[in-house]
């Protein structure tokens, strides 16, 4: 039988440098069933990351896996060139959900390339290079999703064709106005924005680019109403609104099903991926109809919306509103979260808990400083593995630890996973 240890040295010589597996003794996942994800080795582990916030509704979901089976027998492929009723259905339900009004949907493999769409799309219909994103931010790692990235461990290259300028933004952790609160850390944000138009755009600003949660920055969680107030300041001047929700989207939050509602506002464009497709490749962009429209030549996707993604796609969107995923991942994340105020609580070295529904992390310092301690998130990855779950990294400074469990997660796997991080803080102190 291959073992981790082999596969980890045939990983070394055939994948670039620049890619790393978590551990310092990688794990080779060999199966999943619901939350929970088990080995070569046989070791089973409770999963609290799903793939990077990927595998949203359980390992082999029976629905999802019947799902794919079923078309599998079909036609796995067809790409847009042709009439397909998954890549169809699957756009009509997210259209609906979108709550973007006209809206078109347009289905790719990743997050990253739904992101370069929106870029393109934006710079079209506005007739210019200039965008707007947020300090702290992640959008991919392709050429133009680099280029709105905020995060200098993150970044491949400075170069672009795009004028970007970052916007003080959620993190306010770190941010020049730690102690202000709510409004006024709003306020303080939207003056920012309005002096860097004023300073630093040559007027026609194409579009401003979001998370409403920041992901690789962290879970970095701005205060209600944050966007919306942003979103005012854009709409006098002609400027699109893009709601990046690779991650927040869903229901994930639990209060809303799309991250950017708690800002009362409507995006012009958002994007989506990761959970979507319960771990098949599936990802995509809704706008509407003029916007979506302006590109006016020919175009299409090889791989967009192929009929075994969207079929996965449909029945995980499915599986999420009929079960009323986005209640669970509410009470469950207010579950989460009370037991991980208790566990900072008792640990100094735990600067901040942040983030919303099944979607929380904590900030790694230096006791008695805001010094990061990306030391003290490694042993805190490593503990919580050696205890049997299975957490993310991340954050600026490679110091914050990111959660997100399934969104069927139940209160024992919730109270399962507390456990775990607790017996691992207590090796981290």
């Amino acid at each position: 039988m291959t073992t981790a240890e082999e596969l980890h040295q045939r990983y070394r010589a055939v994948l670039p440098s620049f890619l790393s597996p978590y551990y310092s003794e990688p794990i080779a996942i060999d199966h999943g069933e619901g939350s929970y994800v088990i080995d070569l080795e046989g070791n089973r582990y409770l999963d609290f990351f799903g793939g990077v916030l990927t595998t949203m509704v359980g390992h082999n979901n029976p629905a999802v896996t019947a799902a794919v089976q079923a078309q599998a027998a079909k036609v796995m492929h067809t790409s847009t060139l042709y009439l397909s009723e998954p890549m169809i259905e699957c756009a009509e339900k997210i259209a609906r959900l979108s709550g973007i009004p006209d809206a078109r949907v347009f289905l790719t493999p990743s997050g990253t390339e739904a992101n370069e769409t929106a870029l393109l799309l934006a710079t079209s219909y506005r007739k210019s290079n200039q965008i707007l994103a947020m300090r702290n931010s992640y959008h991919g790692r392709s050429f133009g999703a680099q280029a709105i990235t905020s995060h200098s461990s993150w970044s491949s290259t400075s170069f672009t064709g795009l004028q970007v300028t970052f916007v003080q933004g959620p993190y306010q952790l770190r941010s020049p106005f730690p102690d202000l609160e709510g409004e006024a850390y709003t306020d303080a944000c939207v003056e920012d924005l309005n002096q860097l138009l004023a300073m630093t755009s040559a007027g026609d600003v194409a579009a401003l680019i979001a998370e409403p949660i920041q992901g690789v920055g962290g879970f970095a969680t701005p205060p209600d109403g944050f966007f919306g107030s942003m979103k005012k300041e854009l709409d006098n001047k002609g400027i699109l609104f893009i709601s990046d929700e690779v991650q927040t989207g869903w229901g994930r939050t639990g209060d809303h099903f799309w991250g950017y509602q708690a800002h009362d506002i409507v995006p012009d464009m958002l994007t989506f991926a990761k959970g979507v497709g319960n771990g098949a490749a599936l990802a995509g962009i809704v706008a509407r109809a003029e916007i979506m429209d302006t590109i006016n030549v020919l175009n299409f996707s090889t791989f967009g919306g192929a009929p075994l993604a969207a079929a996965a796609g449909s029945a995980t969107i499915d599986y999420v509103v009929a079960n009323n995923l986005q209640k669970n991942a509410k009470e469950m994340g207010r579950r989460f979260r009370d037991g991980l105020d208790v566990l900072a609580a008792d640990a100094p070295w735990i600067a901040e808990v942040r983030g919303r529904g099944l979607m929380q992390a904590f900030e790694t310092v230096e006791p008695g400083s805001l010094e990061p301690s990306p030391a003290r998130a490694t042993a805190m990855l490593e503990a919580a593995r050696t205890n049997g779950l299975l957490v993310g990294k991340g954050g600026l400074y490679g110091n914050v630890i990111r959660m997100a469990p399934m969104l069927n997660v139940t209160a024992a796997e919730i109270d399962e996973g507390l456990a775990a991080l607790g017996k691992a803080a207590a090796t981290v102190s």
